[in-house]
């Protein structure tokens, strides 16, 4: 694998630099931050994550999509992210993009190496873009979700679910907690 460049970039740089690069990669304040490789549980619960939410859309009906991993998440201008899982609304995307603009729900399976920057850094800059309502970030050894959503203001309200209906309104869904661990 190659060094990773010192030079500050911009997201639309950082795009361009990360298409078809081995590896997983997200900017942070410009400077390219390498992922770590996962471990078996976390792929678990992220897959469960997905098909939950998958489900959970098809059972509304909402005009919504679940990505996995590997879509990105422009946060500003020098920085973006790649959730485990994300839900957007309205148009389906093209078949080349590699960004979802508008996503409402994002979602981070928390690890021993990211669980602080989940809950700090990625937490603010998420909720700096205004279409995301909820964030879930998943903890696999407590089998709890952390649900922070967007309320009025600047009002960010956040609930520890452990079992039972998690609903994620808006964009219109509810999805039950179990669903998430079904697979760990």
């Amino acid at each position: 694998m190659s060094a990773l460049p010192k030079t500050f970039m911009t997201v639309d740089e950082f795009l361009v630099w990360a298409e078809g690069r081995p590896g997983r990669y997200e900017l942070e304040a410009g400077e390219i931050v390498a992922m770590s490789p996962e471990r078996a549980r976390h792929a678990e619960v992220k897959g469960a994550a997905f098909l939950a939410l998958r489900d959970a859309i098809k059972r509304a009906g909402a005009p919504c999509r679940v990505m996995p991993d590997g879509m990105t998440v422009r946060i500003n201008s020098t920085t973006a992210y790649e959730p485990d899982a994300l839900v957007y609304c309205g148009p389906r995307l093209g078949g080349d993009d590699i960004e979802v603009r508008n996503p409402c729900v994002i979602v981070e399976i928390a690890s021993p190496g990211t669980r602080s920057v989940d809950q700090g850094v990625k937490l603010i800059g998420y909720f700096r873009v205004p279409s995301i309502m909820h964030y879930l970030l998943v903890d696999p050894l407590r089998r709890v979700v952390v649900h922070h959503a967007r309320g009025e203001g600047d009002m960010i309200a956040t609930r520890i679910v452990g079992e039972g209906i998690l609903t994620l309104s808006p964009p219109g869904f509810d999805v039950d907690v179990g669903e998430f661990f079904a697979d760990a």
